[in-house]
């Protein structure tokens, strides 16, 4: 039998994972970044003169973000360092975006993409061999 712990006793606190707060509490209820969607392979970079102590308004995670963007990171990356939903990060980042914090480097699209009657004849042509 577990022992209980003293003090007060809150349902939002779970003794196996600690305090659980809800990811739409940190984006204040959006669901949807004001900026632009960010793909999942786009990659985020601090600039480099950003200071998020010069925003109070921030919480810890988007601090945390332009921590972990002084590198080139993935917006997937960041989502699994923060262990938040990538939807929560993307609104984030949304929110570093708008003050100039980060910047955003969408992949390039593909210039060519083979049409399908090619590779159907170059699976054709392996199968052969």
């Amino acid at each position: 039998m577990r022992a209980e712990s003293p003090g007060p006793q809150h349902e939002w606190l779970d003794d196996d994972a600690g305090p659980v707060v809800r990811p739409y509490t940190l984006t204040g209820g959006r669901v949807r970044s004001g900026a632009v969607g960010f793909d999942l392979v786009a990659y985020v970079l601090a600039e480099a003169a950003a200071d998020p102590t010069v925003h109070p308004e921030l919480h810890p995670e988007h601090r945390r973000l332009v921590a972990l963007a002084a590198r080139p990171v993935p917006v997937a990356e960041l989502a699994v360092d923060l262990d938040l939903a990538v939807g929560v990060v993307r609104v984030l980042l949304g929110d570093l975006l708008s003050r100039g914090l980060v910047a955003v480097h969408q992949p390039t699209a593909a210039a060519y993409l083979p049409d399908d009657d090619i590779l159907k004849a170059v699976v054709s042509g392996l199968r052969a061999l």
